[in-house]
């Protein structure tokens, strides 16, 4: 219990420090963006990152004391503590890029979007919860395109790489991904004329949903099987990361469940505690392998 407290609090401070620094840089940047509307921009950037904050800490501690699989950490393997250290430097990475480079390319779509939406739609909620449905569908077939077109897997096999999953492989994601995920959102948010704030709104679902459904918790079966028709669950989720092939390429959802029922990609496959985690037929690798993978040549 006392290594499990010295884990959670020196999470929190890591996670407190570093999003408080993003979140300065992110302030500044609205600021100049959003010059009409720049405390409200920071507010809901800073109010996300306390949400995530603590959505991760509560799941990095609760996974733990109700661990699905045998955790890595419980074992007290020597390789567990370095699996976690790489993803947290992966997504130290994105951390760091995002108030340069993400956070600027969304601010800038949506402020050149087309402009076609009327004026009652602003600010409407039922507006707003059609945007999230769609952006959801639209994420759905994104990262069914990262498993289909080759050059995407390419950055992507990287978060599929982890040998076991919990609430960290939620931040575990290739630079390069992050990148190329950022330019498709823009071009979404400048045709669809997505507002900001929407999209902010939807990250947060997005991040609130990834860390949940990664995670090691042990749901009861009775709240499983309430929950499974609705979104995507830990259990589902696991076998879009078994390390089989057919399995990896399935149940893509994001939020909600029924984009993968709608578009035959749902995976009936039950969950087992040892099942492989990772990439069928390829190896994790240390932080600089993962870094450097989808710039090495392939043999096929």
């Amino acid at each position: 219990m006392m290594s499990l407290l010295q884990n959670v609090i020196q999470l929190l401070g890591t996670v407190g420090y570093y999003q408080g620094k993003i979140t300065e840089f992110k302030g500044l940047i609205t600021g100049s963006v959003f010059s009409n509307s720049g405390n409200t921009m920071e507010e809901l950037l800073q109010n996300k990152a306390i949400i995530i904050g603590l959505w991760l800490i509560l799941f990095f501690a609760l996974e733990r004391l109700r661990p699905m699989a045998v955790h890595p950490d419980l074992t007290k393997r020597p390789e567990a503590r370095g699996r976690v250290i790489r993803n947290a430097l992966l997504w130290f990475c994105n951390t760091l890029m995002s108030p340069f480079i993400v956070l600027p390319i969304t601010a800038w779509a949506s402020t050149h979007a087309l402009d076609w939406r009327a004026d009652f739609m602003d600010g409407n909620l039922a507006v707003l919860l059609i945007d999230l449905l769609i952006l959801d569908m639209l994420i759905y077939w994104w990262h069914r395109f990262n498993h289909q077109i080759p050059f995407l897997w390419r950055f992507h096999e990287i978060h599929h790489l982890d040998a076991f999953l919990d609430s960290t492989s939620a931040l575990r994601f290739h630079f390069g991904e992050v990148f190329i995920s950022a330019l498709v959102r823009a071009a979404i948010v400048i045709t669809l004329d997505i507002p900001f704030e929407t999209i902010v709104i939807f990250e947060i679902c997005v991040l609130i949903s990834t860390i949940f459904h990664h995670s090691n918790l042990k749901l009861p079966r009775a709240l499983e099987r309430f929950l499974s028709p609705l979104v995507i669950t830990p259990a589902m989720h696991w076998i879009h990361h078994h390390a089989v092939r057919k399995d990896t390429d399935s149940n893509y959802g994001t939020v909600l469940s029924c984009w993968d029922r709608i578009f035959g990609s749902h995976n009936r496959t039950i969950r087992t505690p040892t099942m492989r985690i990772g990439v069928e037929g390829v190896e994790e690798k240390d932080i600089t392998g993962l870094l450097l993978k989808p710039f090495k040549p392939r043999k096929h």
